[in-house]
């Protein structure tokens, strides 16, 4: 007997159900929320009340898709946390009752899993998939770490942000340029045309496999100020540059530790996941480092790379596997680490 996986995600502002049948994914359906753009950033309390409108059309959307009925559903996944409590509260809460109502277990992922995860999301059964241990390079707004994965039920964190994490480095920053939020897709664009050597800004200097970028992004707001006393259309003549040399030097502070991390574990697979793994140069420099030292490189495609449902029904399946099921009464939360 088939089994098959519904999957729900609501962690931030995007709802997203997704179906997969014995590990292959049948639909993946994502409603993204452009109301937020207006105020440079996610409103919890605009993106709790979006979920609550969006997810009986998403879900019944994914499960024509997947061409299946409500029935033939073996568990439900969902994101449990970490994200914005208001907004795990809406599929937290749709879970668990229509888990209730067809009489099936529940499966809660952790966020964060199920990107580390999202590698082994198959679109065809021969679809091909990382070889345990492998190291993951997470990277989204909210997180910035290095992770071993020995099995999908064990992972360890060799290294990770103390301060604010790459996604944020990138959209606060063109913030300050002026772009639109989230500003990292308008750098990533802006970069192809820009000199990246234009112009230098610090890197940290910290011990271990953990990262900083709050020191970057000093040094980036305080460029821009001196050169707007002396030049007040600075930003605007010198945005490809500087977006050019800003995601430069992210990169290689991401790819410094990441490569020390190879070194140090001796691993010959590597794999990136999260938001800013959908970024050009990220992912560009991440397959020339593993070419150049002969590693597998898994780079997901980048409709995988943002929060969706197809990564959190594959952590689900790989749990429903393990008979890893999950009470009814538990809560959802705000913030944990792998």
């Amino acid at each position: 007997m088939s089994v098959i996986i519904l999957g729900i995600e609501s962690s931030c502002d995007d709802t997203s159900a997704a179906v997969i049948k014995d590990g292959v994914l049948m639909s993946n359906v994502i409603a993204s929320q452009k109301v937020h753009e207006a105020y440079g950033g996610v409103v919890p309390e605009l993106a709790s009340r979006a979920h609550q409108q969006n997810i009986v059309p998403v879900v019944s959307e994914a499960i024509r898709q997947a061409g299946i009925e409500k029935g033939d559903i073996s568990a439900i996944a969902f994101t449990r946390g970490p994200g914005l409590l208001g907004s795990l509260l809406v599929g937290t809460s749709f879970a668990k009752g229509l888990a209730l109502a067809l009489d099936v277990p529940l499966l809660d992922v952790n966020h964060l899993h199920g990107h580390v995860l999202s590698h082994f999301i198959k679109e065809s059964p021969d679809g091909e998939v990382p070889e345990f241990p492998y190291l993951c390079l997470l990277i989204s707004g909210g997180n910035s770490q290095i992770i071993r994965v020995d099995s999908p039920y064990k992972m360890e964190v060799l290294g990770q942000t103390i301060d604010d994490a790459a996604g944020e480095a990138f959209d606060k920053c063109a913030k300050v340029m002026g772009l639109p939020y989230p500003g990292g897709p308008y750098i990533d664009r802006l970069a192809a045309e820009g000199d990246p050597k234009r112009f230098r800004f610090s890197k940290p200097h910290i011990a271990g496999l953990d990262y900083s970028f709050s020191g970057l992004k000093t040094s980036f707001l305080y460029t821009l100020r001196d050169a707007k006393v002396e030049n007040p259309n600075f930003i605007e003549e010198n945005k490809a540059d500087l977006a050019a040399s800003l995601q430069k030097t992210i990169i290689d502070i991401l790819m410094d530790k990441f490569s020390k991390a190879v070194k140090i574990t001796g691993i010959k697979t590597i794999a990136i996941g999260g938001g800013v793994s959908a970024n050009s140069g990220v992912r560009d420099a991440v397959q020339h480092y593993a070419d150049c030292h002969h590693l597998k490189a898994f780079i997901p495609k980048r409709l995988f790379t943002t929060d969706n449902a197809a990564m959190v029904a594959v952590a689900g399946y790989f749990k429903y596997l393990n008979k890893d099921f999950c009470d009814i009464s538990l809560p959802p939360f705000a913030r944990v680490t792998v």
